[in-house]
């Protein structure tokens, strides 16, 4: 099968971008229901509905959620378009509903997406309440996990750019995780089937972004979504949309991740899985904070009198205006700053550095600011 060719075919031309809230999505959910695939079933602290879709007649019962947390948006664009496969009459979506009922809810916190936060409206995170189930959105996702009873869960997020595959200097453009299911983190048969899916999944992204897989920490926190579900017998999947260089639109990842959606499906519908691939699943590089958004090498600036040659670091806060995402450049840190990466580099070579305020870098200020008086930066970049 040609993923390329297949993500072209199929990919939602309507969303895209890192801002999508429901009124980006209710129009799509409205053309898939034809035949009453499309319920709500409930409402946000704000009263926006929670919609569900599903599709599919098959034995094996899957169950997928997005934007858990309202800025993580990239899972939800990938799954619309994998919605569209299955929409799309092909062979393989023939065999796609033959084998399985696909239960999905693409935006479960319909007011953080608006707000543009991690959290829901009483800034609470969904993903941390799990046990006390203080909110509704909590309570929805928690009841059609026990009305619907699937066999596999895929819980789909994006992470932040701070992440690498281990401290190899690559992007951990994709990170995945079969979460513990208990303190010692053991591995039992469910946990090995998530595990089984990721190995094969990382098999084939490794043939488009090598070295770009990541593998999150498995520590235990039972109030944490996936770890509940895979304490409570379910193989669980954690997907976590990453970054690929200079695409913080994030729409290069978001084909990747629907190559990753259709690979796991794939896998799991052939039965294409080795019997145990832990050793696999473990050599895939830690999920590491090693990246900045800006890293700017070997700058002279002028401290207390003194000239010395240091670095300094920028990250982007993605600010919502005019319901717009705006990526603004903050300074964050200075110094040696040894064994970290930035996913734009500069080398000032001995350059000296002022802005509107003087000759050092202070944190928590607009990456505005020049080098020998010449070269002038603005928002982290060289102003042309």
């Amino acid at each position: 099968m040609n993923l390329e060719e297949l993500f072209h075919q199929h990919k939602e031309q309507t969303i895209e971008g890192r801002y999508l809230t429901l009124d980006h999505i209710q129009p799509l959910l409205e053309q898939l229901n034809t035949n009453n695939q499309v319920k709500i079933i409930g409402k946000s602290v704000l009263g926006e509905p929670v919609y569900s879709y599903q599709i599919g007649s098959g034995p094996t019962r899957i169950y997928l959620w997005s934007q858990m947390h309202g800025n993580e948006s990239t899972t939800t664009k990938a799954l619309f378009d994998f919605i569209n496969v299955l929409n799309s009459g092909s062979e393989f979506a023939q065999k796609m509903l033959k084998n399985f009922t696909f239960y999905s809810i693409p935006m479960l916190n319909p007011d953080g997406a608006r707000l543009y936060t991690r959290e829901n409206a009483n800034k609470v995170d969904l993903n941390r309440d799990s046990q006390n189930l203080t909110q509704p959105e909590s309570n929805i996702l928690r009841s059609v996990f026990e009305a619907f009873k699937p066999h596999f869960c895929f819980n789909l997020h994006d992470q932040r750019t701070i992440f690498g595959a281990g401290e190899t200097g690559k992007p951990a453009t994709l990170s995945f995780l079969a979460p513990s299911y208990n303190e010692e983190r053991e591995v039992n048969e469910n946990r090995l089937k998530a595990i089984n899916v990721i190995a094969g999944i990382n098999d084939v992204l490794q043939q488009y972004i090598p070295g770009q897989v990541g593998r999150f920490d498995d520590s235990f926190n039972i109030n944490c979504i996936g770890d509940t579900f895979q304490h409570l017998g379910v193989p669980t999947i954690l997907f976590e949309a990453g970054h690929f260089p200079d695409d913080y639109e994030r729409e290069i990842t978001r084909k990747f991740l629907f190559f990753s959606l259709v690979s796991s499906f794939q896998l799991i519908s052939e039965n294409d899985l080795v019997d145990n691939r832990i050793n696999d699943y473990l050599n895939i590089s830690q999920n590491k904070v090693v990246f900045y958004d800006f890293m700017w090498k070997n700058i002279k600036i002028n401290y207390d009198g003194i000239e010395i040659i240091t670095n300094f670091v920028a990250q982007y806060k993605e600010e919502l205006i005019e319901n717009k995402i705006h990526f603004n450049a903050y300074i964050v840190e200075v110094g040696d700053l040894e064994n970290y990466f930035g996913h734009y580099e500069y080398d000032a070579k001995g350059a000296g550095y002022s802005d509107d305020f003087g000759s050092f870098p202070k944190l928590n200020q607009k990456a505005d600011f020049c080098l020998d008086k010449n070269v002038k930066f603005v928002n982290g970049l060289i102003k042309s």
